[in-house]
């Protein structure tokens, strides 16, 4: 894969099934050169093996719903430059019907019970912000004021004076005559406080200082359940619990609070089960550092939510799907891939399937089987169907990828870091008998993971003669908490030895490597082990630090996350912040350094990268910095195509420089 070939990289989102269990429609997006956006559409697939067929032809189309009267198909609509509204169209194909106009689009929805409404989240500007106020830019806003931690987020800014709020509409009828727009005489006539000609009009639930989100309606289809945060205190913690609001009377009623534990999923089945994702964040509720959410039940007649999963060695991705008339499906992240359980009220756990693909997002079928999303080794994104244990592809949407370019199967490693401890990877080659020059790469979070499927930067940096390295290093996600939490406190120590170790590892268990010619470097955390390593490693001929948090001690206050991310996991003593921060160690590097950064990074903000290329600077390191304009912390993963493309472009560059391909390594 080469970097212009980010448009065949087709991704697919959650599914959702037709009652009777025949077909199931998903949403594809890919990226797009000529729009420098993302494009896709509603696909329907045949569950019985037939051809999918495109079903509508949106711009950028996502989020398929279908009711549960299987009549209809809510969805998500994006026009060029704009907001994605919701939309309803006939399931069985036909245009669709604009449901909302919001200046802000639409979140999360969800269908009532009996097909007749929908419930949504959308963002509500206070009044004279972002455009309300005509004559006023954003230049010329009153002043924020602020008294809590909760100011902002990355790709959002400032979030305070724009909460998401929840609302109701009634679906429309896509069979019906369309409105006119009302011009001359009737538009002289027209209420000027009317809803959109061309839209019903909806009705707002809510109107707390918070967001809520994940709206779900109740069984009896009177109340809407949401998360939002909990207590006068709510932002002080990241606690959160679900709330019931009664489409009646609007009033908000917690459901299952509790003083330790933060409910982020809720999940209403059959006549009265109501399944819950449930964190324990501690006294301070900030306890986060690699806490798994563990799947509760509350019964039908009420009462203390149970605990069905343990949190200890079951991480559940935040997607529970109704299977059943007393049962859900769950996700559950495990050794850098994922299971699909089913669990049941009395505590029953079934594994329905293990390892690849890697199942992303499951729905349930009538007869006991399952629809799940999935990442392949070849491809980015399929439909497939899970019967009695077999999971059988029902889409090929990776087939132009394959046509264009040689997609590379990853060889999977164990090793042993100095201490004992097993760290799992991969290695992705290129083609050719080698020796290959090697990059090592070190994934963020850092309680996430990487997997053995399809990942593009790995095939780009392959397709280029580079032999790919990578691992999830203690700190990593989807091998238990206690993994997870080894270097809280610690960072560069008990990390960089795992990546070292399986680098090693690598090296000298996998024919076609030159350990002689190595190349290091990440995002995010990844960035921050990447600079953490290079002060004390200097065996690299280059290294890329991405949108790197570089500086525990600057991190709090100028990140979204750093009032309670930082202290968490680096400490609350300035000298143990400072202990752990590459900045500081710049005067050690010896590596030629390229600084990767986006100016709209809030995760990350960009003056870490400032002050770290800087101190490189200072130091004499050959030291090079790219700053992307517009984008913010999801460059690598959602930023616009042109600016993906260019990263690519930027990054080989970097390393033809610095760790060049010989010709004779090349293949052909």
């Amino acid at each position: 894969m080469r970097p212009e070939h980010l448009p065949l990289l087709t991704t697919v989102g959650a599914p959702t099934v037709a009652p009777d269990g025949s077909f199931a429609l998903v949403a594809t997006s890919r990226p797009s050169f000529e729009a420098d956006s993302y494009v896709g559409q509603l696909w329907r697939v045949p569950l019985d093996g037939g051809r999918p067929v495109r079903q509508t032809r949106g711009f950028a189309d996502s989020s398929p719903r279908i009711s549960p009267d299987g009549r209809l198909v809510a969805f998500l609509r994006r026009e060029p430059g704009g907001r994605a509204q919701l939309h309803v169209a006939p399931a069985s194909g036909g245009e669709a019907a604009q449901v909302t106009d919001q200046k802000t689009g639409v979140g999360a929805f969800c269908w009532s019970p009996d097909s007749t409404r929908l419930a949504f989240t959308s963002r509500v500007p206070a009044d004279g912000r972002y455009g309300t106020l005509e004559g006023v830019d954003a230049a010329q806003e009153d002043p924020r004021h602020f008294t809590g931690y909760k100011i902002q987020s990355n790709g959002l800014g400032w979030s305070t004076d724009r909460p998401a709020q929840l609302f109701v509409v009634d679906a429309p009828d896509p069979h019906a005559e369309p409105s006119v727009k009302p011009i001359g005489r009737a538009g002289r006539d027209a209420d000027p406080d009317a809803p959109a000609w061309n839209v019903p009009a909806a009705r707002q639930l809510t109107d707390g200082p918070h967001d809520v989100g994940e709206p779900v309606f109740t069984p009896h289809g009177d109340a809407v359940l949401v998360t939002a945060p909990s207590g006068e205190d709510a932002d002080e913690h990241l606690r959160t619990a679900i709330h019931r609001v009664c489409l009646e009377s609007g009033q908000v009623t917690p459901v299952a609070a509790d003083p330790r534990l933060s409910f982020s999923t809720a999940c209403p089945v059959g006549d009265g089960w109501l399944f819950l994702l449930g964190s324990d964040l501690g006294e301070d509720g900030r306890s986060f550092v690699a806490t798994n959410a563990a799947l509760f039940v509350v019964g039908r007649d009420g009462g203390a939510p149970v605990r069905l999963t343990d949190n200890e060695t079951i991480e559940l991705t935040h997607r529970l799907v109704p299977s059943g008339t007393d049962a859900v499906l769950a996700v559950r992240n495990h050794r850098g891939s994922a299971e699909v359980l089913r669990v049941v009220a009395d505590g029953t756990v079934d594994t329905l399937h293990s390892g690849q693909p890697t199942a992303d997002a499951v729905a349930a079928l009538p007869d006991g089987g399952v629809v799940a999303t999935v990442v392949t080794v070849d491809s980015p994104g399929e439909l497939a169907v899970l019967r009695d244990g077999t999971m059988t592809a029902l889409t090929d949407f990776g087939a132009k990828l394959r046509e264009a370019t040689t997609v590379r199967t990853p060889t999977e490693l164990t090793a042993t870091s100095p201490d004992g401890t097993p760290v799992h990877g991969w290695v992705v080659l290129p083609d050719g008998e080698g020796p290959h020059p090697v990059l090592l790469n070190i994934h963020g979070g850092p309680y996430a993971h990487y997997t053995g499927d399809f990942f593009d930067e790995f095939q780009v940096y392959a397709e280029a003669g580079y032999a790919v390295v990578y691992c999830n290093p203690r700190g990593s996600g989807s091998y238990g908490q206690a993994h997870g939490a080894a270097i809280r406190h610690d960072f560069g120590n008990l990390d960089m030895a795992d990546v070292l170790a399986f680098l090693d590892h690598a090296t000298t268990t996998v024919a076609g490597l030159d350990a002689d010619r190595v190349g290091i470097m990440g995002g995010s955390y990844g960035g921050y082990l990447t600079a953490w390593t290079i002060a004390h490693d200097h065996r690299f001929a280059g290294a890329i630090v991405e949108r790197g948090f570089l500086d525990p001690a600057s991190f709090l206050g100028a990140s979204d996350i750093g009032w309670f991310f930082m202290p968490a996991y680096n400490g609350t003593d300035r000298a143990e912040q400072d202990r752990q921060s590459p900045t500081l160690l710049a005067d050690q590097v010896t590596t030629p350094t390229f600084v990767v950064h986006s100016e709209l990074d809030l995760r990350c903000p960009l003056g870490q990268a400032l002050r770290y290329y800087t101190a490189l600077k200072a130091a004499g390191v050959d030291t090079e910095l790219l700053v992307f304009p517009g984008e913010n912390h999801e460059l690598s993963r959602s930023g616009t195509p042109w600016h993906r493309r260019q990263r690519f472009e930027a990054i080989l560059d970097w390393w033809g420089r610095h760790l060049p391909v010989r010709d004779d390594e090349r293949s052909g």
